[in-house]
């Protein structure tokens, strides 16, 4: 079985309004990554990303800066339990 890897992201910063979600689920796909991707209150966005190290680890690089037009002033990464899931879901807030 191959190493799984899940993290919680939080991205602050000007994230909204700049696509920087469907981007996000754009790269998760090309990547084979899967989870979601939210805004999570003013100026926020989160994702629970999972899948191969290699993959969640150059998703977690992306975000760091995002499509064009964001700006990425913290980015938070927190390891979690895999949980098998697949697919990868956006939505508009918790």
């Amino acid at each position: 079985m191959a190493a799984v890897k899940r993290v919680r992201v939080v991205a602050e910063g000007g994230v909204q309004g700049v696509g920087f979600r469907w981007s996000t689920a754009r790269q998760a796909e090309r990547l084979g990554v899967s989870g979601w991707v939210r805004n999570a209150g003013r100026a926020t966005v989160e994702a629970e990303l999972e899948g191969a190290p290699d993959a969640v680890q150059a998703l977690v690089d992306w975000m760091r800066h995002g499509p064009v037009g964001a700006r990425v002033d913290s980015l938070t990464v927190e390891e979690t339990a895999a949980q098998g899931g697949s697919g990868f879901e956006v939505s508009a807030s918790r």
